[in-house]
């Protein structure tokens, strides 16, 4: 079997009596589009900021490709890219000689660089931008050069930590279409969010993290298959006969001519529940189904939205 993209076990860090990650276990296959989502102060920064070299790890193992991000620092740092919250460039070069000087900090020559740099100027609609300085820059394109300047080495491995935070939604959707293209190109692709329905729509496999510890990991939809609610409402019309006795086997309550079932999977419940109602000789005027979101299973298991 090949070596995970990104291997994390037994993580753990502290600052003084603050205990940030306690004792964090994360796997990555190569290609996958994966989500770490957690309220603020979770830990999803210190853990990608040891990840990249940036904090140091106090105990635990942090592996890119099988080799380990401390000892084999040079490999594992070129395979990754990283669109950071912050900003950290010089604010007054424009931002085509900053994608240059990031590109020369992993021994690309300006010659080979400049096809590279163009496509991504024009792909993330900052062309007309190259000469301008980043503080001259709206919000929305500061995330998109941060992007850039995570892609301009064509890294395996591309880390985006929170990198729709604050941008309109037309720009949202852009890069969400941009990073599925780049995920379909094979890229392993790890994202922390705010927003969960970028999670839900992007990635294959989350962790939910808080208080430093990883709560739960898993596809998206077998997560809020597995400890969401979900429910189908029966609007009735006549009723012959009693309905209980064809019922039995379902959680179900009466709200005056509507039945509300609490079930697993409403797609598998919903025919057997439509079939067993008519044996009843119930007439149904509607019936409707609803299902449990990522943002629910969250609040279920951090007691907390995901912005507190």
């Amino acid at each position: 079997m090949p070596a995970p993209a990104i291997e994390i076990k037994g993580l753990t860090k502290s600052y003084g009596d603050v205990h940030a990650l306690n004792g964090v276990d994360i796997s990555i296959k190569k290609g996958e589009f994966f989500g770490l989502l957690g309220p603020n102060g979770a830990g999803k920064t210190t853990t990608i900021n040891i990840l990249t070299g940036l904090v140091f790890r106090d105990q635990g193992t942090t592996k890119v490709f099988g080799r380990d991000t401390v000892k084999d620092f040079r490999f594992t740092r070129s395979k990754i890219g990283i669109a950071a919250q912050e900003f950290s460039v010089d604010w007054f070069f424009p931002i085509e000689k900053l994608l240059f000087f990031q590109a020369g900090y992993y021994g690309i020559t300006k010659k080979e660089s400049k096809p590279t740099i163009d496509d991504l100027l024009e792909r993330l609609g900052l062309s007309k931008k190259r000469d301008s300085r980043l503080r001259q820059l709206s919000g929305g394109m500061k995330r998109r050069f941060q992007i850039a300047k995570a892609l301009v080495h064509n890294p395996d491995i591309i880390i985006l930590d929170e990198p729709t935070a604050g941008v309109d939604v037309e720009l949202r959707h852009y890069l969400w279409q941009y990073l599925r293209d780049l995920h379909a190109q094979g890229k392993t692709i790890l994202l922390t969010t705010h927003y969960i329905e970028e999670a839900e729509l992007l990635c294959e496999n989350v962790s939910i993290i808080d208080q430093g510890i990883i709560l739960k990991e898993g596809a998206p939809k077998d997560l809020t298959r597995e400890l969401g609610t979900a429910g189908i409402s029966v609007h009735l019309g006549n009723v012959n006969g009693e309905i209980d006795s064809h019922l039995s086997g379902y959680t179900y309550t009466v709200e005056d001519n509507r039945l509300h079932f609490s079930v697993k999977d409403p797609d598998l419940a919903m025919p057997e529940i439509i079939e067993k109602l008519s044996k009843a000789n119930v007439h149904i005027q509607s019936i409707e189904s609803t299902t449990s979101s990522l943002e629910d299973v969250f609040l279920n298991l951090t007691g907390k939205g995901i912005n507190e």
